[in-house]
C-alpha cells in the first residue's frame, strides 16, 4: 500500500469520523481531514497551505454572499410575489407552460448563487403553497422543489461546480452558458412536467386567485421589477462588452442596492447580516473544501485518483463518475467536483472540455439529494411540512438517473456538440 493511499484513507476516514460520528459541520470535518492528512504525509501541520487552501475559493464565495444579499432583497421588496402572481394569471390556460415558468422562479435563486439551498429556502418557500393550492400534492410539490434546486445551482449564469472544476486546469468560466443551459432547462421542464402536469390541468383557478399575493404589484407597478431587470442587463454588459467587466459580486451588490428603493422598504444591513449568516454553511464547506485539496495535492494523493481515473477504459469511467460523483457529493458537491471531477475531465481531455466540464458538474449536483446530508432533498421536505425525506428521495430516483445518462451523453458527444453549442 502506498503512502498515497494511505494519507487518502486516513483523509477519508477523519472526515466521516467528524461527520457522523462526532457529528461535526462538514466544513471543520474537512478542515480535520486535511490536517490528518498533512500529518499522516511527513508535513506536519503544513500552515501555508491550509490557509493557501482556504482562500482557494474566495472569488466564489464572495459571488454567492453578494447573489443571497441579492435574492433576499427582491424576495423582501415583493419583486418574487409579483412575479409569481403575473405567471398563474397570465399563463393558468396553458398549464404546461405555467408551470415551466413557476420552475424558472425555483430556479433562479440557484442560477445566480450556485446553491441549491438558496433556491429551495428563498423561491421554494414562495411557490411551495401556490403548487399545493394548484392540487399537487405534498410529495410531488417537494420533489419539484428538490429538482428544481438542483438544476438551478448548475444553470447558467452561477455554477460553482463548473467553475471549481475549470479551475482545477485553468480553464476560464467563459463560454459555460449555452452548454449549462441545454443540460438543465430542457431537464427542468421535463420533470415539472412529470411531477405536476395532470394534476394543475385539473385546477380550479378561481380558488387559486383568490390567494395570490397581488399586493406587492398594485403597490408598486413595474418598478418592483427593476433590480431584477438591471442584474440581467449588467450581466449582459460583462458578457458582450469585456471593458466593463465590473464583477459578479458588483453586479448583484449594485442590483441590490437599487432594490430598497423599488419595492417595500428594506434594511440593507440587516437583510445582508441575514443574508450572509444563512449560507455560511456553503462558505465554510469552500473553505474546508480548498484545505482538503490543498493537502490531497500536496501529498500525492491527488495525483493518485488522476493516475487511477486515466487508467480505466473508457466504458469504465463512465460507470465510475456515474456512481462515485453523486455519492462523494453526499459530503459535498463542491468537493465532489474538485476531488472527483477535475481528474475525470483530464481523462476526458480529447473531448471539448468546456461540454465534459459542464456535463461533469451537472453529475456532481446529484450530492445535495444523496444522505445523510442531501441539502435539496431534506430542506424541500421541511418546507413542504413533510417529516422524513427519504420519500422525496425515493421519489427522485428516476430523474436522477435521468440526468446522469442526460449528462453522460452531453460527453460522449462532446466532440459532435461542440461546433453547435461553443460560442466563440
Amino acid at each position: 500500500m502506498t503512502n498515497e493511499l494511505i494519507t487518502f484513507i486516513a483523509m477519508v476516514a477523519v472526515f466521516l469520523l467528524g461527520c457522523f460520528l462526532a457529528k461535526l459541520p462538514v466544513s471543520i470535518s474537512m478542515v480535520l481531514s486535511a490536517i490528518a492528512g498533512s500529518l499522516v504525509g511527513g508535513h506536519g501541520i503544513a500552515l501555508r497551505h491550509l490557509v493557501e487552501g482556504m482562500f482557494s475559493y474566495v472569488d466564489t464565495i464572495l459571488v454567492i454572499a453578494t447573489a443571497m444579499i441579492f435574492m433576499k432583497v427582491i424576495q423582501e421588496s415583493g419583486a418574487l410575489d409579483a412575479i409569481c402572481s403575473v405567471i398563474i394569471e397570465r399563463f393558468h390556460k396553458l398549464p404546461a407552460l405555467m408551470l415551466c415558468l413557476i420552475m424558472l422562479i425555483i430556479m433562479f435563486p440557484g442560477m445566480i448563487t450556485g446553491s441549491s439551498t438558496a433556491s429551495v429556502l428563498s423561491a421554494g418557500s414562495i411557490m411551495a403553497p401556490v403548487l399545493m393550492m394548484m392540487g399537487v400534492p405534498v410529495l410531488e410539490t417537494a420533489c419539484i422543489l428538490a429538482m428544481g434546486g438542483i438544476l438551478g445551482m448548475i444553470a447558467p449564469p452561477t455554477n460553482i461546480p463548473a467553475m471549481i472544476i475549470g479551475a482545477g486546469i485553468d480553464i476560464p468560466y467563459s463560454g459555460f452558458e449555452l452548454p449549462l443551459a441545454l443540460l438543465t432547462f430542457p431537464l427542468a421542464a421535463l420533470f415539472v412536467l412529470m411531477f405536476g402536469y395532470k394534476y394543475v390541468k385539473k385546477m380550479n383557478y378561481l380558488d387559486v386567485q383568490s390567494k395570490l399575493n397581488t399586493e406587492s404589484r398594485k403597490k408598486f407597478g413595474l418598478k418592483v421589477y427593476i433590480p431584477l431587470v438591471l442584474a440581467i442587463v449588467l450581466m449582459v454588459l460583462t458578457k458582450v462588452v469585456p471593458s466593463f467587466s465590473i464583477g459578479m459580486p458588483l453586479v448583484f451588490l449594485i442590483s441590490a442596492a437599487v432594490g430598497c428603493f423599488t419595492g417595500y422598504k428594506i434594511n440593507l444591513l440587516k437583510v445582508s447580516k441575514e443574508s450572509v449568516n444563512s449560507v455560511l454553511p456553503v462558505m465554510g464547506i469552500l473553505m474546508g473544501v480548498g484545505m482538503f485539496i490543498q493537502i490531497m495535492t500536496l501529498t500525492g494523493v491527488r495525483g493518485l485518483i488522476v493516475t487511477s481515473c486515466l487508467s480505466l477504459p473508457e466504458w469504465g469511467r463512465y460507470i465510475a463518475m456515474a456512481v462515485s460523483m453523486p455519492l462523494f457529493g453526499a459530503v459535498s458537491s463542491f468537493g465532489s467536483a474538485s476531488v472527483l471531477g477535475v481528474p475525470f475531465l483530464l481523462s476526458f481531455l480529447a473531448k471539448e472540455e468546456i461540454i465534459v466540464a459542464a456535463a461533469l458538474s451537472l453529475i456532481a449536483s446529484l450530492g445535495d439529494m444523496m444522505p445523510p446530508t442531501a441539502l435539496a432533498g431534506i430542506f424541500a421536505a421541511q418546507v413542504v411540512g413533510m417529516e422524513k425525506y427519504t420519500p422525496v428521495l425515493k421519489k427522485c430516483l428516476v430523474p436522477c438517473l435521468i440526468v446522469i445518462v442526460w449528462a453522460i451523453l452531453f460527453i460522449v458527444f462532446a466532440n459532435v456538440l461542440e461546433p453547435f453549442i461553443i460560442l466563440g
